[in-house]
């Protein structure tokens, strides 16, 4: 099973700045709970860590994250890869022709355990939520 996730949010800020947040893969990955830790590599890459309360799972996995396409500062499409999951995440970034940025989220998890897709179809809105609420504050500390 494969959940799919989109989400368009209006950020007021133009899309260099919000470029600054989504291009950075700590402030991406602070604000999302299911990632305990993570480290960022010399080539760019991250390794992100996740503790998931799936039965199945009693571990800590480690997802191999990686960009595959950046063009600043207008889109990002990254891939992860673990031995329970394939993830494919993109950020879109447009003018909204009011100074602001329309932000588009797309995600795609492939499970590759029993449960791993019931749990982010379940929380894959709080998790954006915790995105959204984590960039605007970031913009906002920054006026």
């Amino acid at each position: 099973m494969t959940v799919r996730v989109e989400r368009e949010i209006t950020v007021p800020a133009p899309p260099d700045r919000v470029w600054e947040f989504i291009a950075d893969p700590d402030r991406r990955a602070e604000p999302l709970s299911v990632i305990d830790e993570w480290e960022v590599h010399d080539d760019g890459s991250a390794t992100w860590y996740l503790s998931l309360p799936i039965p199945v799972i009693d571990s800590r996995i480690a997802i191999e994250t990686r960009d595959q396409e950046r063009r600043a500062p207008e889109y990002v499409r990254f891939t992860g890869t673990s031995r329970v999951m394939h993830v494919q995440g993109e950020h879109e970034l447009e003018p909204d022709g009011e100074g602001g940025t329309r932000l588009t989220n797309r995600f795609v998890v492939e499970g590759r355990l029993p449960g791993v897709e019931r749990f982010f179809k379940r929380n894959f809105d709080r998790e954006l939520d915790a995105l959204d609420a984590a960039l605007r504050s970031d913009i906002e500390s920054q006026s």
